[in-house]
């Protein structure tokens, strides 16, 4: 046995010892009861406070918030941490709002971004860590460019591309809806000259709800620190609710320089009102007036009109307190002169002088190959036709039939050419052509039909003029009845002259016969 062991196992020995171990007891219960909270805090016991920020975690630059962490218990203190990065502004903060759980910031810049979490201490407890806060400062950077691809009018269950573009090389992007807490975050797509760009899917939507963007720019160095917000981007869904009509003045042929008014009304009683032009990336919205009772409008100016403007526009109506935006209207054609290449000629047959009920057709040709012409009557807004060219050598030519012709034929036309590859701009118009149309014709001529080939060659673009008037109609009929009456009474006379002429030779006959008995 050793001397150690000799030792312990002596009385005196064992005496000793136990009066050693009595102070190096206390010593580890005194060390395991101020252990005791650090132990606690590792294990986090008491359930995990909120975090939040007012106004909002995503805040521009020299704004004001404030960071709020609440415990579920009575809590005695708060304390707030950043992830990664000492959050040294916290220590400034005055010590009865940091009681409170007031973590206030009166000018936020780019430093105080990050990723926060927050605990209490109740009980000589410490809770569980906050789920993550991430801080957001905007503004450090230029604004990106948000649009939406082919076009933000997107049908009810359909998809759309939105595209967020910088001439700024950023890692990455953010795509944020008006109204939700979770953006989405991608990288950026390379690009040459320094630019970034970075392309969102959305959808399906629907017109039940509103469906408004913006985006922004990071550098992955600072996550947290973003650019400027782009522009607010708002897609406009169309519903099933009546649809407005669209008008324009003076005239959908309109010259460069020009200026137009399109008007979207509505008896339904809409209080705003968005005109879309398809193929483009915006739309522009407008209050509703009232102008009667029961009725609204909005006035959409468009000009000086350029070379861009010519297509095809829609629009469509909406109520304050919805977010839903009714059907679209009729298209209408915005059609711009005087931007290719020829000049045709128009021609009337049989005259430009006729009456009433006669048969009419107006001639548009051209030397210069365009494939199809429009006809424009002045002072019909929304009266115009078109069709496609046919080739006769040597000439392009359109034949405009009206028959028969009544007094709203009566005017002053134009014809234009236009191709295919932009129907929507046209050449300059021909010189003017006066039509005159003089009174009801004396003798009824029946309506020519148009031949097949003729109608299916038409493509009204707008509310095209007819070539039929009901009003002439009725006159013609009124002309038969009134020639079945005259030949009528000219027999009805023709059986009473033949019985008085017959009358006299039969009483004549009888005298000769009585006198030869």
């Amino acid at each position: 046995m050793t001397a150690m062991h000799r030792g312990l196992n002596h009385p005196q020995s064992r005496a000793v010892g136990g009066d050693a171990m009595t102070p190096i007891l206390m010593v580890l219960i005194c060390l395991g009861l101020s252990l005791g909270p650090r132990t606690h805090v590792q294990a986090g016991t008491l359930p995990k406070p909120t975090l939040w920020a007012e106004p909002e975690s995503v805040i521009s630059e020299g704004s004001p918030v404030t960071l709020r962490c609440q415990g579920s218990l009575q809590v005695q203190e708060y304390r707030l941490y950043r992830e990664k990065k000492p959050a040294s502004w916290v220590r400034w903060i005055r010590q009865e709002l940091v009681k409170k759980g007031y973590f206030a910031i009166g000018f936020i810049t780019s430093e105080h971004a990050g990723r926060y979490r927050c605990q209490y201490y109740s009980h000589s407890w410490w809770s569980e860590p906050s789920d993550p806060l991430e801080l957001v400062v905007t503004g450090a950077y230029s604004k990106p460019t948000l649009s939406a691809l082919p076009s933000p009018v997107v049908t009810s269950g359909g998809s759309v591309t939105l595209q967020c573009d910088s001439q700024l090389a950023f890692d990455g992007f953010i795509l944020y809806q008006e109204g939700d807490e979770h953006p989405q975050r991608l990288n950026s797509q390379p690009r040459t000259h320094g630019s970034s760009r970075a392309v969102f899917s959305v959808g399906p939507v629907s017109p039940s709800r509103r469906w408004s963007y913006r985006c922004y720019g990071y550098d992955s160095r600072s996550p947290y620190v973003w650019s400027l917000p782009s522009d607010l981007l708002e897609l406009l869904v169309p519903g099933v609710s009546k649809k407005p009509s669209l008008s324009v003045q003076p005239g959908p042929v309109v010259a460069p320089g020009e200026k137009l008014i399109l008007q979207c009304g509505s008896d339904v009683g809409y209080d705003r009102f968005a005109l879309y032009k398809e193929g483009e990336r915006d739309f522009l919205q407008r209050p509703g007036q009232q102008p009667q009772a029961g009725l609204s409008q909005a006035n959409f100016l468009l000009g000086p009109v350029r070379r861009s403007h010519g297509g095809q526009y829609r629009c469509s109506g909406a109520h304050n307190l919805s977010s839903e935006w009714s059907a679209p209207s009729d298209p209408l054609d915005i059609l711009i002169s005087g931007q290719i290449r020829g000049t045709p000629f128009l021609s009337v047959q049989p005259s430009p002088k006729v009456v009433s009920g006669e048969n009419v057709t107006l001639l548009c040709q051209s030397s210069w190959q365009f494939h199809a012409f429009l006809l424009t009557q002045a002072g019909a807004a929304d009266a115009h036709l078109h069709l496609r060219s046919m080739h006769k050598y040597p000439k392009y030519q359109a034949e405009f039939p009206m028959s028969p012709v009544t007094s709203a034929h009566a005017g002053t036309y134009r014809c234009y050419g236009s191709r295919s590859s932009n129907p929507y701009l046209l050449s300059v118009p021909s010189d003017p052509l006066e039509l005159v149309v003089s009174g009801a014709a004396e003798t009824f001529s029946p309506p020519q039909t148009k031949s097949d080939s003729k109608a299916g060659a038409a493509d009204t673009l707008g509310l095209s003029q007819n070539n039929s008037d009901p009003n002439t109609a009725s006159h013609s009929q009124d002309y038969t009845v009134e020639n079945l009456i005259r030949m009528g009474m000219a027999g009805l006379i023709l059986v009473v002259l033949g019985i008085l002429l017959f009358k006299p030779q039969y009483s004549h006959r009888s005298l000769q016969d009585a006198a030869r008995r």
